[in-house]
Formats: C-alpha cells, sequence, structure tokens
C-alpha cells in the first residue's frame, strides 16, 4: 500500500514515520519553495505540486506517484469535505472523516445545533448577520461577548467584544477574516468566559463504535494559537472530567463519527461548567501528549480505520499513564510574537529520557513567512506534572536553534510562572501575566549578555572578536542552560565589573 501525505513539515514526517512502521510506503509532495526541506527525505518518492490547497495538482501527484490512499495531515486542505470527496470519487482512500461528518463538524453553528440536540451544554449564542445582533445579545447576556466564525477555526475570525463602541469595528474585521480564511462570512456571538480553560477530548471513532482517548488542556495560547498543551488537563476535578468525557464521546455517537478528531469544550473555571465549543474534524497539532500518555499511535488508528478496520480496542483498555506537556517551537521573536524568517545555521535537539521532538528542520533548513512558522514540537513525560514541567524545562534548557529568533525564552517564562505551575491558568494567562513573562525574559537576556561580554573581557582578541559576533553571540548565549549559568555568575559578575571599570578609566 502507497500513502500520499498530502503536507508538509512536522507532521508529513510524523506521518510518514508511523507509515513505514505498519509496512506501507510514505508519498509525498512538496512546492517549489520546499524543494530542499527536510520532509522530502522521508518519503519513498515525491511529487512537485504549485501548492498544499492545490486540488488538482495533489489528486494528479496521487495518480503519478501510484497511491493508494491520501492522509491530509492537519492544517491546509484536511477539514475541506470537497478535498474528501473528491479523493474518493478518484478511488483513493481518504484517511480522515467522511465528507459528509466534516461538513458537520466544518459548520460551528450546525455543530452547536448538534450538541443541543446530544443533550451536551451549550452556551447560549446566536447567529450574528449584523452588527445590531451582536448589540442586542449583549444587551440581554451582558458585555464581553465572543465573535467567532461559523465557517473554521485555528483562531482566525475570532474578536473579544468588551463594549458597544467595539461592536461596529471587531464585527467587521471578524467578517473579513473569515472570508478571507474560509471563503464563508458568517459569524454567530456568544458571551467570552474571562476564566476559562480551553480542554479537548480526543475520540476515534469507526462507524461502529466510538471511544475516547482522555482530554487535553490546550489554555495557554497567544492570539487564540495554541503554543502550550498537555495531558491530563491539571484542575478539574474528577466528575467534572468523567461527565465531559462522556458527553464528547455522545456528541461523536450523535453525527457518525468515524476516524480521529476532537471534541473541544469551554470550562468555566469559576462556575466549575464546561460547554461545548467545537469539532475539530483532523488530525490535531497536540495529539502527541495524547499518545505520550495512552501509548496509542493516533495516526496509526487513523490509518486502520481508513483502510476499514474496526478500532482494535475498547474504552476499558485505555488506561492513561503519567504526564505529558507539549510545547510549539515558532520561529518567532519572543518579545512581540512577529514571524523570524531566515536559515537555520545550527540547530541541536535536546533528548532523554521522556523527551520526544517533532521536527520538519535541521540544520541549513528556510524558515518562509508563507507558511506556519512552527520549527518543531518538544514532547515531555513524567510520572506526574512535576516531573514533566522539571523534564520540559531541562529540554528547553538543552535546545540550541541559531540563525532565526525563535519563542524559546518565552516559553521558558512560561512554565516557571508560578500561575502555570498551580495549573490554574486560563485562555487569557499570557495577556494577564505578559509583563511577569517579559521582565523574566529580559533578565535572562541581560545575564546572558554580562555573561558573554565578561567572558570576552577574559579572551584573546581573536576569541573577543569571535564571541560578539552576531552569530556567534546567538549561538553562545541561547546554548547557556541555567545550571551553566548559575555555575558561573559569580565569577562573570567580578569579570563584569572590572570591566565597567575599565571603560570608565577609557573614558
Amino acid at each position: 500500500m502507497k500513502i500520499l501525505i498530502a503536507n508538509r513539515g512536522e507532521i508529513a514526517i510524523r506521518i510518514a514515520r508511523s507509515v513505514r512502521e505498519l509496512g506501507y510506503i510514505p508519498l509525498g509532495i512538496y512546492t517549489e519553495q520546499d524543494s530542499n526541506s527536510l520532509h522530502r527525505r522521508y518519503m519513498a518518492e515525491d511529487a512537485r505540486v504549485s501548492s498544499y490547497l492545490d486540488i488538482d495538482d495533489i489528486i494528479r501527484a496521487a495518480e503519478k506517484l501510484g497511491a493508494d490512499a491520501i492522509h491530509p495531515g492537519y492544517g491546509f486542505l484536511s477539514e475541506n469535505p470537497e478535498f474528501a470527496r473528491r479523493v474518493i470519487s478518484k478511488g483513493f482512500i481518504f484517511i480522515g472523516p467522511p465528507p459528509e461528518v466534516m461538513e458537520i463538524a466544518g459548520d460551528k453553528i450546525g455543530a452547536k445545533e448538534k450538541a443541543r440536540e446530544a443533550g451536551v451544554p451549550t452556551l447560549p449564542w446566536i447567529i450574528a448577520e449584523d452588527p445590531d445582533d451582536i448589540r442586542e445579545f449583549a444587551r440581554e447576556n451582558g458585555y464581553p461577548v465572543m465573535i467567532k466564525a461559523a465557517g473554521g477555526g485555528g483562531g482566525m475570525g475570532i474578536r473579544i467584544v468588551r463594549s458597544e463602541e467595539e461592536v461596529d469595528k471587531l464585527y467587521e474585521q471578524a467578517r473579513k477574516e473569515a472570508e478571507n480564511a474560509f471563503g464563508d462570512p458568517r459569524l454567530y456571538v456568544e458571551p467570552y468566559i474571562e476564566r476559562a480553560k480551553h480542554i479537548e477530548v480526543q475520540i476515534l471513532g469507526d462507524g461502529e463504535k466510538v471511544v475516547h482517548l482522555y482530554e487535553r488542556d490546550c489554555s495557554v495560547q497567544r492570539r487564540h494559537q495554541k503554543i502550550v498543551e498537555e495531558a491530563p488537563a491539571p484542575a478539574l476535578g474528577p466528575k467534572v472530567r468523567e461527565s465531559l468525557l462522556r458527553d464528547a464521546v455522545e456528541l461523536a455517537k450523535h453525527i457518525g463519527y468515524v476516524n480521529a478528531g476532537t471534541v473541544e469544550m469551554i470550562y468555566d473555571m469559576r462556575r466549575r461548567k464546561y460547554y461545548f465549543m467545537e469539532i475539530n474534524a483532523r488530525l490535531q497539532v497536540e495529539h502527541c501528549v495524547t499518545e505520550m500518555i495512552t501509548g496509542i499511535d493516533i495516526v496509526k488508528e487513523q490509518i486502520r480505520i481508513g483502510f476499514g478496520d474496526p478500532i482494535s480496542f475498547n474504552q476499558e483498555d485505555i488506561v492513561p499513564r503519567g504526564h505529558s506537556i507539549e510545547v510549539r517551537v515558532n520561529a518567532e521573536n519572543p518579545l512581540t510574537l512577529m514571524p523570524s524568517p531566515g536559515v537555520i545555521k545550527v540547530y541541536r535537539e535536546p533528548n532523554g529520557p521522556g523527551i520526544r521532538v517533532d521536527s520538519g528542520v535541521s540544520s541549513g533548513s528556510e524558515v518562509s513567512t508563507e507558511y506556519n512558522p512552527l520549527i518543531a514540537k518538544l514532547i515531555v513525560w513524567g510520572f506526574n506534572r512535576s516531573e514533566a514541567l522539571r523534564r520540559l524545562e531541562r529540554a528547553l534548557n538543552e535546545y540550541l536553534i541559531v540563525g532565526v529568533q525563535t519563542n524559546l525564552p518565552l516559553l521558558k517564562a512560561i512554565i516557571k510562572h508560578p500561575v502555570f505551575r498551580k495549573g490554574y491558568h486560563s485562555t487569557r494567562f499570557i495577556d494577564e501575566h505578559w509583563s511577569d513573562l517579559m521582565a523574566s525574559i529580559r533578565r535572562r537576556e541581560m545575564l546572558h549578555t554580562a555573561l558573554v561580554l565578561a567572558i570576552a573581557y577574559k579572551s584573546s582578541d581573536k576569541l573577543r572578536s569571535k564571541l560578539i559576533s552576531s552569530t556567534s553571540y546567538t549561538m553562545y548565549t541561547n546554548g547557556l542552560t541555567d545550571t551553566r549559568m548559575a555555575a558561573i555568575k559569580r565569577k562573570a559578575w567580578i569579570y563584569w565589573v572590572r570591566l565597567r571599570r575599565g571603560v570608565r578609566r577609557r573614558g
């Protein structure tokens, strides 16, 4: 069997590995810009396409390479029912939910109706055909409210409205963004919960049976995009967890869900109640933490279900073990969160017990602004959350990426923050604690600078010049772990004081 992976980067590599372990042959696609992309090395064969969104090109590539099935990964065409329909009509197996299930899940308004039918709690909501609908809804339910796109997710088409004066401007922004992103300008509005967790339940269905693989907490987000995820979700009581998991399975059964997907809930931390949010009919970026605590390869299960096999285990066979946390390593400025394109000159991943890295780059890889800035996903496992956090801290300190800016300093600051350590963080964590996080990053940068200058002061002219050159400086400072910094901080401070005195004398 040959399986075409209609995607790029780390997810294409991750799927290719499972394909090979099942004894099948992975096939790939690439664009001109991705001619030197790492994911090409993991494919038995591949073909060039004009775009990862060009359905005709992808189907032609599948025909040319002799594929039997197509796996869409996530993003791009993964939730496009028309793509799934075209794949099936051409005689290929589509490894994902059927088109009709995608259509139900992809229509956020329709999915809310299905949840209501299944008896799953939902927040009050209305379709917002114009700004006056939002004003009327807010008069009844109060501000703040959230405007959301009806035809898609991924943080696009979302605006939080806190006052009547903001309605017109934010409505128009959300409508335009939804139309550009999904070709669907429809919006709906619902109350915005200030202290909320974003909880998602991993589900698998084979047409006869639906099981859950427990839940994940995806509350740490910037611009409505997740950057830290963990399983199981902290701060959920056992009764709430049991009820939430049961409702997710009931909803999946109600819509006849097939293959892998997630039922997403918003959890009100003050009222300790959860509400249905949406269904994602695809593999999620953060599926790895679920794999780490259950031992189940979700991609393999996707492929088996796609080929018509039943789920090989029952709900009682799934016993979660330990705790797993994932962070998304992005090529972006950690202070401004703006993309940082360029060539990765040095790339060194952490390793050791309980550490997994799903990466799509290596030394020499180019990071483009054309695609998502995700470089890699760092996933750790521990017997409990405390061990997982300590392991994650070690792994982040070992990570070395030179040539582009990354959000590694921000990730280090997040996992050290006391609110996150306690597990009481909400979806507003980054907004609420931004000044704390920035102060932590700047303190670290200042210490790194002092250390490098101190070492340069005690070095030869040649080494000094090399140390303070942009590339070597970045490599050295990024490579300094907290443990190493603590060991040399005192000596470096003495050197730094001497350097300052020397500068004063020369001045």
